[in-house]
């Protein structure tokens, strides 16, 4: 097996760096309390993979990357489990196929939790030792990173799941509390345009797909100071936004005919009003919190309706730039596990929520930047082999850990994928 390599290369003392470890593996278990070991078995669809083996397959990353070439004397836990928890890395051998994970009954939930901790004690003697060694303490800081990545599907995965069941049953019962706010106003930030900086300039962690640093040039243009919410994608559904053929791109138009769309996911019209299964269970619409659970293709479709565009991803970086994390974002620390509405009566030059509640598609296709080469060895295989058919979502969601997500992060899924917490910004020419 080659020795995979990242491009970054932060210098992280080992006791904070195995301090954020056992944070971030504490985390995952912490997600997964909740739920059953049926609820951890189940898969819903082929895009999504059974609690379990999230649980499995970001322990198999450390154990596989880490463990076994720089831990002596380190135990493989299962020799199969490489066989079982693998997900796409073909330098590594093959592996099960994804469609197929929910028919892993075995190993049970107590095995997958046994070798985390076989695992997690391994790597409580390995981090000290890597004490200099950049190369394997930036393999760390990715690993822990994607973990994070797999956290926010656990629950995107098991909220679609639980919606397939007649009962909707909640993930947590706790009811969210309805706050009242006034929401805020749909207006714009204006940006010259120009010759601009686009990507990550080296300082911390981020991942390949973030560089190299280069310059774009941009038209003027304007961004939506916050997201499209519930009720005015409503009124876009109330104007008959989804029997309209000319608002669509042709492969959209057809995806609403054959999938029979006609609201986003999770919606449900019942008892002559539109309500939405959430992680809290079944809830009415609030029209003044962001839509969600929207494609691509939705998202575009509204757009053309509103008159508007989507942001190209480079435009949307560029407001986010001039504005760090808000200390009220929602992420998943908050517990919300929804989004929340944008409240009004803040600064009106100053967008809201870039960061948090929802993935905001853009325009922009995922391809590589120019100069882009992805690391050699297997860990080269984690974000450049999916540059193709799909687009870059911006931004972080209330599933996300709020340490995961940065300015320059560019998330991406095919054009019809809906179970993530994706939703609607716009943008226009100014």
């Amino acid at each position: 097996m080659d020795t995979p390599h990242t491009s970054i290369r932060p210098a992280t003392p080992a006791t904070s760096l195995l301090a954020r470890y056992e944070a971030v593996r504490s985390a995952s278990l912490a997600l997964a309390a909740p739920l059953s070991a049926e609820d951890c078995q189940a898969q819903s669809m082929p895009d999504a993979s059974p609690v379990k083996w999230h649980l499995a397959h970001t322990t198999w990353f450390f154990e596989t990357f880490l463990l076994q070439p720089r831990l002596p004397g380190y135990t493989v836990f299962h020799p199969r489990y490489g066989f079982l928890f693998n997900s796409y890395y073909n330098a590594i051998g093959e592996r099960h196929p994804r469609p197929q994970r929910g028919l892993l009954t075995r190993p049970p939930l107590q095995d997958v939790l046994a070798y985390r901790a076989h695992v997690d004690e391994a790597m409580a003697r390995l981090i000290p030792r890597l004490d200099g060694d950049r190369d394997m303490e930036a393999l760390v800081e990715l690993g822990l990173h994607h973990e994070q990545q797999h956290q926010e599907l656990i629950l995107t995965d098991i909220k679609h799941l639980l919606s397939c069941n007649a009962l909707r049953p909640a993930y947590v019962g706790t009811p969210r509390p309805c706050a009242v706010v006034s929401t805020a106003r749909q207006e714009w930030v204006d940006h010259p345009g120009g010759i601009v900086q686009v990507g990550h300039d080296g300082d911390g962690f981020c991942f390949d797909n973030e560089t190299p640093l280069h310059q774009v040039l941009l038209r003027p243009f304007r961004l939506a100071r916050r997201p499209v919410t519930q009720g005015e994608y409503l009124a876009f559904m109330d104007d008959g936004g989804y029997r309209r053929p000319e608002l669509w791109l042709s492969l959209g138009w057809d995806i609403v005919r054959t999938q029979g769309w006609e609201a986003p996911l999770y919606w449900e019209y019942l008892d002559e009003t539109w309500q939405a299964f959430t992680l809290h269970g079944m809830e009415a619409i609030d029209p003044d919190a962001p839509v969600t659970h929207i494609s691509y293709f939705e998202a575009d479709a509204y757009a053309r309706w509103a008159g508007a565009r989507l942001p190209k991803e480079a435009e949307w970086e560029q407001i986010a730039r001039g504005h760090p994390l808000e200390p009220q974002a929602n992420f998943v620390e908050t517990g919300e596990l929804h989004p929340r509405a944008a409240p009004a009566g803040n600064d009106e030059k100053a967008p809201l929520q870039l960061y948090g509640d929802i993935w905001e598609w853009t325009a922009s296709p995922y391809e590589p930047y120019p100069g882009f080469a992805p690391p050699p060895g297997a860990v080269g295989e984690y974000n450049g082999k999916f540059m193709c058919n799909q687009y870059v979502l911006r931004g972080g969601s209330c599933a996300t850990p709020r340490s995961h997500i940065r300015a320059t992060y560019r998330n991406f899924f095919p054009p019809d994928a809906r179970w993530q917490f994706s939703g609607i910004r716009l943008a226009c020419d100014a």
